[in-house]
């Protein structure tokens, strides 16, 4: 088995190399812009040694994580030294391996292993691991080492195209990063009726699970509830003339997601085409 290091001691390094180390894999070698990151990384890790620079990891391992920030994995792999029949990978959800180009002119294979996960502290890094999907571009047999690594980590895989990786990369944000978004929409608009923002995430948070569950359970459009999944243009209405007195900024929102929703609910077979048709001239005003 080949000898891991990681370039780069963040969240994501975090919750790579100390579960790959428990589930046998032998990460030997951490760098970071911060040493104290590196220290305290390889501290979690038995036998895992912090370096003093990306060259020196390199030097070390045989395989090679680069988890930077994406901004910071081109330069990495222009300056460091790399060698034939070594494995560079970055975990980047955007940037494809042709981000690796100096590591594979060099004579390594280079590939991504991105999970698809949020990571936001590293203290909860771990423990989001299994389960996890992991997007792999890579040629073999990096790409069926990929692979095994996945299954160990008891997570899933999907192949994607170094073409495809952008929109993949969007499709994540619309679902992590743009939920926070509308969750801290709706706590804005619990404000206006005098409850503080953390009792509102307290209240929601069960409605949150709630429709989680039924997106994994049921499917879409099976999962839609709600005004829009009814057809209910008289709540519909409602909602713009309050959102119109209490936050005029987020009507133009509404609107946009309400116009979003219809085809999900016309797929679910609750609303007919002139109800269709009522919700969109109402939303389109």
């Amino acid at each position: 088995m080949l000898n891991i290091g990681f370039i780069g001691a963040g969240t994501v390094a975090t919750a790579l190399a100390t579960s790959l180390s428990n589930k046998g894999y032998p990460v030997i070698a951490v760098s970071s812009r911060s040493a104290d990151s590196a220290k305290k990384l390889a501290g979690l890790i038995r036998g895992c040694n912090a370096c003093s620079g990306s060259q020196e990891v390199s030097d070390t391992a045989g395989l090679i994580f680069i988890t930077t920030p994406d901004d910071a994995i081109a330069s990495v792999a222009s300056q460091v030294e790399w060698r034939p029949g070594q494995y560079v990978i970055h975990c980047s959800g955007a940037d494809s391996s042709d981000t690796l180009k100096p590591a594979r002119e060099a004579g390594a294979t280079v590939g991504v292993f991105h999970p698809l996960q949020t990571f936001a502290i590293a203290s909860q890094a771990v423990d989001n691991i299994p389960g996890t999907t992991f997007a792999i571009e890579a040629e073999e047999p990096l790409l069926s080492m990929l692979k095994e690594m996945a299954t160990s980590l008891g997570g899933n895989c999907v192949e994607i195209k170094a073409g495809d990786k952008v929109v993949y990369h969007a499709a994540a944000v619309f679902a992590c990063n743009y939920l926070v978004t509308l969750v801290k929409l709706s706590t804005d608009l619990w404000q206006t009726f005098g409850i503080p923002r953390e009792q509102a995430v307290r209240a929601l948070m069960p409605l949150l699970r709630g429709t989680i569950n039924n997106i994994d359970a049921i499917g879409i459009p099976q999962c839609l509830s709600g005004p829009i999944a009814r057809g209910d243009t008289g709540t519909i209405k409602k909602h713009l003339t309050a959102l119109q007195k209490a936050a005029p900024e987020l009507v133009s929102a509404y609107r946009e997601l309400g116009l979003k929703t219809i085809p999900i609910a016309r797929a679910k077979g609750k609303i007919d085409d002139k109800q269709a048709e009522e919700l969109e001239a109402m939303l389109v005003k």
